[in-house]
């Protein structure tokens, strides 16, 4: 049907968004991801060679994902099919699946965007395999959400994924001016009120054009400008208190953690609140307190996690603006915790350990022997069940043989770790005793 609209002529006289009329038509057109378009860029060197592999953009709303894709696919001869995770099921991957693979025994590649991946189950993921396997389709996935979280590993081990950046000012303002070129017509806003539409916009490009589609339908008299207050009456959003795109936001967030690990619930409660001032999202901020909670409290405070990860789903349950103060909870709960970072120490130092020690077996005695022949070989043999065991305790080795016991863990001298300590001297005690 959009076939025959475009054929008559009639698509350019309906109404179209700002945003649509102004979508690039070449990647040298499209702004703001010069790190993965550019001469040295991923995408860039992929158009390049004409050797377009399978990819997952990750990154904010507005940042261009769906548009790449599209002038990809243009740009390395693909046909282009789109589907969106949250309308798309079973039926509908097989359908695609087919046409694809039909295109490719007429010898022509299809690239496939699939907007929201991240929505997709197990399941549905798993069924991309065979077909970016057997080349039938390249794929692109587009997720708001960090994929190392969201997608299966088997989808991402065969992917690369790509960071898409939030545009910076520069970027935005680029747009305001390729917009009123369109237009004709210089955005009626005094200087301040023009620095003001840029952060509302907040790094995404849709979302710039959008607000200038609002001033110009409520456009004062010719000669007059809109100053900051009148913008915001106009479009109804306010100004966020800080750019979460850019330096302010991390530097919020890295004032937020450096006081709940200085053990200041009382400045840690005023970055809190300016951070939800400014328009974060609420969970960003919970899944902030989950990592401080393992990163800095660990085992000086073992509830700490259980609070931050209780704060957080209640934040879920309740919404907003009822779920904020579940958060607030945490921030001090976390704040006035006992600080350690043992657990995190003996993390690192046990990863490297492992990377440099190659594939040591464990020793014989703990394998278990579920076939006669292994038994004869000795596996399982000698093991103690510690239970057993006076003091419930047998102090065996469980290192590799020939490989000296290490020591990672050191429990710090405060909260919960000093009755770690504690059980960790007794035991060292009774292993010494033993030998």
């Amino acid at each position: 049907m959009s076939d025959l609209f475009e054929n008559a002529g009639l698509e350019n006289q309906a109404p179209r968004p700002l945003a649509d009329r102004l979508r690039p038509q070449k990647l040298a057109e499209v702004v703001g991801q010069e790190h993965l378009l550019g001469e040295k860029g991923f995408l860039g060197a992929m158009v390049r060679t004409q050797q377009m592999g399978s990819v997952i953009f990750w990154g904010p709303p507005g940042s261009g994902k769906t548009t790449i894709a599209r002038l990809l696919a243009h740009e390395t001869d693909l046909h282009f099919e789109q589907i969106s995770a949250i309308f798309s099921g079973v039926k509908e991957l097989r359908e695609v699946f087919e046409r694809a693979g039909k295109r490719r025994r007429d010898g022509i590649g299809t690239l496939l965007f699939v907007d929201e991946i991240h929505r997709f189950n197990k399941s549905q993921q798993d069924s991309f395999l065979p077909h970016l396997e057997d080349g039938t389709i390249v794929l692109v996935g587009a997720t708001t959400e960090n994929p190392s979280f969201e997608l299966n590993s088997a989808l991402l081990s065969r992917t690369s994924v790509l960071t898409f950046k939030r545009l910076d000012e520069s970027g935005l303002e680029t747009l305001l001016q390729k917009a009123e070129r369109h237009l004709e017509r210089v955005l009626p806003l005094d200087k301040e009120a023009r620095a003001a539409l840029v952060n509302m916009a907040d790094g995404d490009g849709r979302s710039v054009f959008n607000l200038v589609e609002d001033v110009m339908r409520g456009a004062p008299k010719e000669g007059e400008l809109l100053d900051t207050q009148q913008l915001v009456a106009l479009v109804q959003r306010r100004a966020p208190v800080y750019d979460k795109s850019g330096e302010g936001h991390y530097n919020l967030v890295s004032a937020l953690h450096k006081a709940i690990r200085g053990s200041d619930p009382q400045a840690a409660l005023y970055w809190f609140a300016r951070m939800l001032a400014g328009g974060e999202d609420p969970l960003f901020i919970a899944r902030r307190l989950v990592r401080m909670a393992v990163e800095d409290i660990g085992l000086g405070d073992p509830h700490a996690l259980l609070q931050a990860n209780a704060a957080k789903e209640a934040y879920q349950f309740l919404g907003s603006p009822e779920g904020e103060l579940a958060l607030a909870q945490s921030v001090v709960y976390l704040a006035t915790a006992p600080k350690s970072n043992a657990v995190y120490a003996a993390y690192k130092a046990a990863m490297s350990s492992a990377k440099n020690s190659g594939s040591l077996a464990p020793p014989k005695h703990i394998i278990n022997a579920p076939t006669k022949f292994m038994k004869q070989e000795g596996y399982g043999a000698e093991y103690e069940y510690d239970p057993d065991c006076e003091d419930g305790f047998s102090g065996q080795n469980y290192f590799p043989d020939g490989f000296a016991a290490q020591s990672y863990y050191q429990p710090v001298s405060r909260g919960y770790e000093r009755e770690i300590q504690k059980r960790l001297d007794y035991w060292d005690a009774l292993r010494k005793k033993r030998k």
